[in-house]
C-alpha cells in the first residue's frame, strides 16, 4: 500500500459515505487492484468521463439551452466522440479542444435557470479534462484505446426513471449524483493499491467528483415542487443492489466479481 492514501482530506468523503447506501465490496477493490486488469479500467474511466459530460449536455440541450447554444455543445463534443466511437484523431489533436465556442444560454422563457446551465457547463469543461487527463495516462503506459461495452450499472438505473414531467428530469439528476458519488468512492478506494502516480491521479479527482454529486442533488431539489428524499433513497437502493450483486462483467462501477 503506498501513502497516497494519507494525503487527502478523509472528511471529504464523509456526506459521500453517509448519501451511499453501501459501500464498494472488497471483492471489487481486490480484482480492480491487480496490474493485469488496469487497461480495463482505465478505458471504461475514460468512457465514463465523456458519458458523464454527455450526460450533462444531453440534459440542458433537453431542457434549458437556446437553440444556438444547442448546436454550440454538440461542436464542443464532436472531436471527443469522434474519437471515442469512430477512432478518429488522438491525444494531439484532442488538445486545446475543450471550450465550447460560444457563451451557453438559455432559452427564452425556459422554466429552468441559468444556474442549472453554468453547474452542467462548469462539469461538462471537468469530465472532458478528466478524460484528455486519463488518454494522457493511458498514452504514458503504453495502454492502446479499444473501444469497450457500456457496463450495466447506468443504464440499469436508468431503467427507473419516470416518463413523465418533472419527475424525468428530477430522476435523471438524482441519478447524476448517485453516478458521481460512487465514483469518488471508488477512486479513494483504488488510490491506496495503486502506484504512486495512478493514486495520486484518483486522488485528485475526489473534490470535484464529490462536489458534482451535491451539484445534481441541489438542482434535483431545486427543480421538484416536492421534498425528493424518499426518491433519492429509491434511487440508493436500487444503486447498492447494482453494487453488491454478482456481476460478470468487470468494469468501473460493476458489482461484485463473478471469478
Amino acid at each position: 500500500m503506498n501513502e497516497t492514501a494519507m494525503k487527502f482530506d478523509a472528511n471529504l468523503l464523509v456526506p459521500i459515505y453517509q448519501f451511499l447506501q453501501c459501500e464498494t465490496p472488497d471483492q471489487w477493490v481486490e480484482k480492480a487492484r491487480r496490474p493485469e486488469n488496469l487497461p480495463i479500467l482505465l478505458r471504461d474511466h475514460l468512457l465514463c468521463e465523456l458519458k458523464a459530460a454527455q450526460s450533462a449536455m444531453f440534459l440542458i440541450r433537453k431542457y434549458a439551452v437556446a437553440p444556438e447554444s444547442a448546436d454550440a455543445l454538440l461542436a464542443w463534443f464532436q472531436p471527443y466522440e469522434d474519437f471515442a466511437y469512430k477512432k478518429m484523431g488522438d491525444i494531439h489533436s484532442l488538445k486545446g479542444k475543450n471550450q465550447a465556442t460560444k457563451q451557453i444560454t438559455a432559452r427564452a422563457r425556459s422554466p429552468y435557470s441559468q444556474d442549472l446551465i453554468d453547474k452542467m457547463v462548469l462539469l461538462i469543461k471537468e469530465e472532458l479534462h478528466h478524460f484528455y487527463q486519463v488518454l494522457e495516462i493511458m498514452d504514458a503506459r503504453g495502454v492502446s484505446y479499444d473501444s469497450i461495452s457500456a457496463s450495466r450499472y447506468a443504464k440499469s438505473l436508468f431503467q427507473h426513471v419516470t416518463n413523465h414531467e418533472p419527475y424525468t428530469l428530477v430522476d435523471k439528476l438524482i441519478i447524476g449524483a448517485y453516478i458521481e458519488a460512487r465514483s469518488c468512492e471508488r477512486f479513494a478506494k483504488l488510490a491506496p493499491h495503486l502506484d504512486e502516480d495512478l493514486g495520486k491521479f484518483y486522488i485528485s479527482l475526489l473534490r470535484s467528483e464529490a462536489r458534482h454529486y451535491q451539484d445534481y442533488l441541489m438542482l434535483a431539489q431545486s427543480i421538484s415542487k416536492e421534498d425528493i428524499t424518499e426518491r433519492v433513497s429509491y434511487f440508493g437502493r436500487v444503486e447498492a443492489e447494482l453494487i453488491q450483486t454478482p456481476d460478470h462483467d468487470f468494469k468501473f462501477h460493476s458489482g461484485v466479481p463473478v471469478i
